[in-house]
């Protein structure tokens, strides 16, 4: 019988024990809030900022929040991040991205203080997570860690084949199952023989935007399945990549859609949060 690994439950779990230490930290005169900055009124991006508002009164940190016009300026949104960077009140920043078109992402990214980057997008950040240097770690792979390692799936030594090479799932992925040992294969858009890679796979991860992708032909009898695609089907219901119904009977541990890997994300960034309050001691 599949394990459904529960990410409502590990994340309350991690979001329990933050909330415990920021309450000693706050003992001690550390406090932070953490300052979200949306520019324009994308609906999903919105209920992202949402979340993780609910989610810094939860654990007991400030939020600060932006909503800028979808006109605002690159110059604009480069004048908030800079005076965001000098607030010693300010423990993260976090831009909700896609940005409009207008906006150059990658310099937004960059603008932002290796501080205070709790996304773990700046190139410092990746950097240090590249040769193991303590650094924050991109929110989605780490929840992803996180979900594997709080219900006893081992990971050392084991093939691990990651599906999408995106900067913010599919490479850190990649490079944290390393740095726990496993051997990892990444495989993309471009792959050849993609069904006979992932049918090698004991832990196999999807990231690829695709919903209902990958049906119980990809997977191996007994292997771990993790889930990080999210989409709206025909009748508005959020599915994964992955045909759930159909492939979880052929695995042992399965994330679902929602409630697996998703509440890990808003969990993890909590974690850097406090990391970075941790560093002003």
């Amino acid at each position: 019988m599949a394990k459904r690994i529960d990410g409502k439950v590990i994340s309350k779990q991690i979001k329990d024990e933050l909330k415990e230490e920021v309450a000693q930290l706050k003992a001690k005169g550390i406090e932070g809030s953490l300052a979200v900055i949306q520019v324009g009124n994308d609906p999903a991006s919105s209920v992202y900022v949402n979340n993780k508002k609910k989610a810094c009164e939860y654990i007991g940190i400030g939020s600060i929040s932006y909503e800028l016009p979808e006109e605002t300026t690159e110059a604009e949104l480069l004048d908030i991040i800079e005076d965001l960077n000098k607030r010693e009140d300010v423990c993260g920043i976090l831009v909700q991205l896609p940005v409009p078109k207008h906006i150059d992402e990658d310099k937004i990214i960059q603008a932002i203080s290796p501080k205070k980057d709790v996304d773990g997008f700046h190139p410092q950040s990746v950097g240090a997570m590249t040769i193991g240097e303590p650094g924050f770690l991109s929110c989605t792979p780490a929840g992803i860690i996180q979900l594997l390692k709080r219900s006893n799936i081992e990971i050392e030594g084991k093939h691990c084949v990651v599906i999408g090479r995106s900067n913010i799932v599919g490479k850190p992925m990649a490079l944290l199952m390393l740095r726990e040992n496993a051997t990892v294969t990444i495989a993309h858009s471009k792959t050849k023989n993609l069904k006979e890679l992932c049918k090698q796979a004991d832990i196999l991860i999807v990231a690829i935007g695709k919903p209902k992708f990958i049906d119980e032909s990809y997977v191996k009898e007994g292997a771990v399945v993790i889930d990080v695609g999210i989409h709206r089907n025909e009748e508005n219901k959020l599915c994964g990549d992955v045909k759930f119904e159909k492939v979880e009977p052929h695995t042992s541990a399965i994330t679902p859609v929602p409630g697996g890997v998703g509440p890990m994300t808003i969990a993890m960034l909590m974690n850097n949060c406090v990391e970075s309050m941790r560093g002003q001691k």
